[in-house]
């Protein structure tokens, strides 16, 4: 099978980003960070990854690859968690992109869903198509109909992972609600910055997806305003994803990388929350 072509300047390059970054640490820091899949779907794409490449060696670089790949490892550690006491639940990718936390969380039992648009879904679906007991639903999460497709009757765990800043505050609360009522006993678990890491560190992300007014994005800066969404909801956990799950202990980590951490936790709030729902 040739190789999957993605444009410069695509929708579809926004998946490279991210899964760059992801080989870029299982390579760089083995020790904190291990991506079975990354690099394999690197090399099933046609694309000049140079402008990657390049900045291997800058610190500031590393550092966002490895802050994208902590990212993940944490989810990673809920679900897991989770499927201790549900091993056969749903394990349902909000906004899944190319990263594979789903396949690599599989117990052998649990059911895996991966949602995205249409075009992503696409992308996925030559790069990586759906395995046994696995499905990729093309969706806009906002239309509440694709919570109708989860096989939840063993309970489920949803996770976005740098997906929710591109919704705004009422948007989640809307779409958080919906999922408490359809999946009781369930857990959600995404990451979110506060109101710094919006407006000044993700403010030229955002524009370039054309969100040119951030204001009214979602940013958490103090727990509580998670608080009150729904008596279906309680808020269990709120930890920072660069050093609440596992410390950087990996020889190669650099003492910027941990200046850096150290600023996420201070400046930017960035933390992994998890909800719990309740019946």
């Amino acid at each position: 099978m040739g190789k999957i072509h993605i444009e410069k300047g695509s929708v579809q390059e926004t998946l490279i980003i991210p899964l760059y970054g992801r080989k870029l640490c299982a390579e760089q820091f083995p020790a904190l960070y291990q991506d079975p899949y990354a690099a394999g779907i690197c090399e099933s794409i046609d694309y000049d990854f140079t402008q990657f490449k390049t900045k291997e060696k800058s610190g500031m670089y590393q550092f966002g690859a490895l802050e994208g790949a902590m990212r993940e490892k944490d989810m990673l550690w809920e679900i897991k968690d989770y499927l201790e006491k549900h091993p056969n639940a749903a394990v349902v990718n909000l906004g899944c992109g190319l990263n594979m936390t789903g396949r690599t969380a599989d117990n052998g039992t649990c059911r895996i869903y991966n949602l995205d648009f249409p075009d992503v879904i696409q992308s996925r679906n030559a790069l990586v198509p759906a395995e046994e007991r696995e499905e990729n639903i093309a969706c806009d999460l906002n239309d509440f109909s694709w919570m109708d497709q989860i096989d939840a009757g063993d309970g489920a765990v949803l996770y976005a992972a740098g997906v929710f800043h591109y919704f705004t505050t009422q948007q989640i609360k809307k779409m958080v609600v919906a999922m408490a009522e359809k999946f009781p006993g369930g857990r959600l678990v995404f990451d979110a910055v506060g109101k710094f890491g919006r407006d000044k560190l993700m403010k030229g992300t955002l524009k370039s997806m054309g969100m040119k007014d951030v204001s009214g994005l979602f940013c958490v800066d103090e727990a509580s305003e998670l608080e009150g969404w729904s008596p279906k909801v309680k808020l269990t956990s709120r930890k920072s994803y660069m050093q609440g799950y596992y410390k950087l202990d990996d020889p190669n980590i650099k003492g910027i990388h941990r200046f850096l951490a150290k600023l996420c936790n201070s400046l930017a709030k960035m933390y992994i929350y998890r909800m719990e729902f309740t019946a």
